[in-house]
């Protein structure tokens, strides 16, 4: 079963940083991961996009929010994806989600959400 762990979550102040991380695991063997990203969803709004990291590749695409601040990245070894945050502002406070989609020949991608980490910008 696909699990996804995040971490690194918390309290800061505004113009702070902090470092997200994402470890998935019970990735089946005949499945490869496509890509990895966060997504962050604050009180009374829709879950949105913040950025992503093609597994081959490398490729990152993020949101015009926080292009500049934020810089996602990969460790292909662990299956673990990273976003560095910087210059966080309070609009930034959201509960933070990990996914990672899964590919396989034949089959249709699968996509897997981890809990969610809290990050709270405020002084």
């Amino acid at each position: 079963q696909v699990q996804l762990v995040e971490s690194g979550g918390g309290l800061v102040q505004p113009g702070g940083s902090l470092r997200l991380s994402c470890a998935a695991s019970g990735i089946g063997s005949i499945w490869s991961i496509y890509a990895m990203g966060w997504y962050r969803q604050a009180p009374g709004k829709q879950r949105e996009f913040v950025a992503v990291i093609r597994w081959s590749g490398g490729t990152t695409n993020y949101a015009d929010s926080v292009k500049g601040r934020f810089t996602i990245s990969r460790d292909n070894a662990k299956n673990t994806v990273y976003l560095q945050m910087n210059s966080l502002k309070p609009d930034d406070t959201a509960v933070y989600y990990c996914n990672v989609g899964l590919v396989a020949v034949g089959l249709s991608r699968r996509d897997y959400w981890g809990q969610g980490t809290q990050v709270t910008v405020s002084s």
